[in-house]
Formats: C-alpha cells, structure tokens, sequence
C-alpha cells in the first residue's frame, strides 16, 4: 500500500472553524492513483475533505476522510481570446485566483480571498461581488468514491443553481474532485463592478480604469475589513446562503421594513441579504461562551477558541428561528454540518 492511513486524527487543523473533531480514519492523497487506492480500502462511509472552510463538525467522523492534496495548474488550450486552464482539486483556491491574475486572465478577479480549495469550489459553486464559479466553468474530472471510477462532468451535468450543485444534492458525497478546468479571457475581460463596496473603494483609490489586479486587491480589502481570519477567530466565512424570495412576499415585508436591503435575483425573484436579516433579528456581535456571531459581520458565525461543534449548530438553529419568526424567511446553511 502506497497510502498511509492515520487513525483516531485530530480535525482541528482541517477545518477553518477550529473545532476539536477526530476522524476515525485518515489518507493524504496527492495523485489521482491514491486517491483510487484510497478508495478501494473496505472502510465505510468515506468522505473528501480540502481545507475544511466550508464544514462544521458536530461529532467524530466514524468513517474514512480522504485530503485531497492534488496539486497543479496548466494551460491545456491557448486561443486568440482565452485560454482553458486545468487546476488540481488540492490547489488552494486563492492562490489559483493569484496566479489567474499576475497573467492578466480574467473571469475569476472577483472571487479573490475565497477560501478553500479548488475542488470545492463547483460544488458549492462559490460566488462573490457579482461573479459566480459557473461563469468561467467549462468541465471537471471527479471520481467515484464508491467504485474508484473517473467520470468528466460538463456545466450541464454539474447543474449550477445558487452556491449548490449536483455535488450538494443528487450526488452529494458520491464524488471526490480530481481537477477543473476553467475558461479565462485575456483581455477584453469582462468586469463586475455593480458593488457598491467595489465601486467606492475603487474612487477612493481613485482608480477609473481598474486592471485586473486592482479588483482582485479591492475584494481582497473589503473581505478582510468584513471577515475574521480563521488563524485568529474560527469560522466558515457566511455561513447561510442569501435567501430569494418572490418579489410578491417581498413586497410585503418592504411595507414593514422600508430599509430591507435587495438585489434582484430574476423577473419574479429577489434575493435579501442573510446579514440583514440576522442583524435586525438582534444576533450581530451575540456571544455565548466560545460561540457566537462575529460583531462586523451577522452572516459570520464564529468560535473564540474552545467552542464545540454542536455549539454553533445549536446556534444556528435559533437564529434560522428568529428569522422565520420575525420575517417568515428560511435561511439555508451555505456550511455542511457533520
């Protein structure tokens, strides 16, 4: 056996919420051919795990967790107006954005500081500031976690709603992502600047013109003076998704709350901002021992160091009550509870 198999592991340093979780069992693997190895060791259930920025564990995981280590980025197709790039599922997400960038390839400026890993990347199918994964997607190779078997997935196959996936629904735990490839443009880029946050720090800069590198830089300030550093605060960045309503029922609650912040989400749907909820339900900067939620940011919960699992799942069931008593809205978790 070429993989080396850990047992009874601390998951501490594998997830970006800090929290004292074990593993049963534990593989490294850094090549597809381990990942298969790995696979076919008769220990159930497994499941992936990159950086851990985007889970909350709640108990020991009775099973076999695989950490995609897969490396690498290269250009595998080189046009006139774009290129495809194939990156490793293991590739820390914002050094692949840091590398797109220094190149002058667009398409993925907007989604800088993002944590995680690219192989997480469309199944959550990360977003931020106007830009979402699946606009510069174009296929990824996944493998079978139950029969070690390679399988390309299209845009089609992967059906990208917002921040899910075939990944998060249909075929949730099924697959381990060994690499994607992503179509950037380079030039001519299109740039979202719709933010308001993008667009002030930008004249603040005083910037008309910005380049590449000076959004990345921008959305790079702004999520810093947003979200804690999980090496300083433990968290998962927002940990529920921004819900959409129909503009009908939001209609109603602006009759009542004439501030309630919005974006338009289609012709019959708007999408309200978690934070706002959660913050005028009275939650932003509530501490209750190690947990709670972060003062600069309702959407961010987070543990001041020996907060448990269970701790931070109970709190957000009570803030997904207050909200649906307060607005009649479900808020979804963006995070996997474990």
């Amino acid at each position: 056996m070429s993989v080396q198999m850990h047992q009874n592991v601390s998951l501490r340093d594998l997830n970006s919420f800090g929290i004292r979780a074990k593993a049963d069992h534990l593989i490294y693997v850094d090549t597809l051919e381990k990942m298969q190895e790995a696979i076919a060791i008769e220990l159930a259930p497994k499941m992936v795990l990159g950086s851990g920025s985007n889970v909350l564990f709640t108990k020991t995981y009775r099973g076999l967790i695989l950490n995609n280590q897969i490396a690498g980025i290269s250009i595998v197709e080189d046009k006139s107006t774009y290129v495809k790039v194939q990156v490793g599922g293991g590739v820390n997400w914002h050094s692949f954005v840091q590398w797109a960038v220094a190149r002058d390839l667009g398409g993925v400026q907007n989604l800088a500081l993002i944590p995680g890993t690219v192989g997480a990347a469309p199944i959550q199918n990360i977003g931020a500031y106007g830009v979402e994964f699946d606009s510069v997607f174009v296929s990824l190779e996944a493998v079978d976690l139950s029969t070690g078997e390679v399988r390309v997935f299209t845009k089609r196959d992967c059906a990208f709603t917002y921040r899910s996936s075939i990944f998060k629904t249909d075929r949730k735990g099924q697959y381990a992502v060994v690499n994607i490839t992503l179509r950037l443009s380079k030039h001519e880029h299109v740039l979202s600047l719709d933010y308001g946050a993008i667009q002030g720090e930008l004249e603040k800069r005083k910037i008309a013109t910005p380049k590449l590198a000076d959004i990345a830089d921008v959305v790079c300030c702004i999520r810093q003076s947003k979200l804690p550093d999980p090496k300083t605060i433990g968290n998962a960045g927002s940990f529920f998704k921004n819900p959409i309503i129909p503009r009908s029922q939001f209609a109603e609650l602006l009759v009542q709350y004439p501030d309630m912040v919005s974006y338009p989400a289609d012709k019959r749907y708007i999408k309200v901002p978690a934070a706002w909820l959660i913050e005028h339900c009275g939650w932003k900067g509530y501490r209750q021992g190690d947990v709670g939620v972060y003062e600069h940011h309702a959407l961010v919960l987070v543990n001041h160091g020996a907060g448990s699992g269970i701790a931070i799942y109970n709190l957000a069931k009570r803030i997904q009550r207050s909200v649906q008593e307060v607005f009649g809205i479900e808020l979804t978790p963006e995070v996997n509870i474990l």
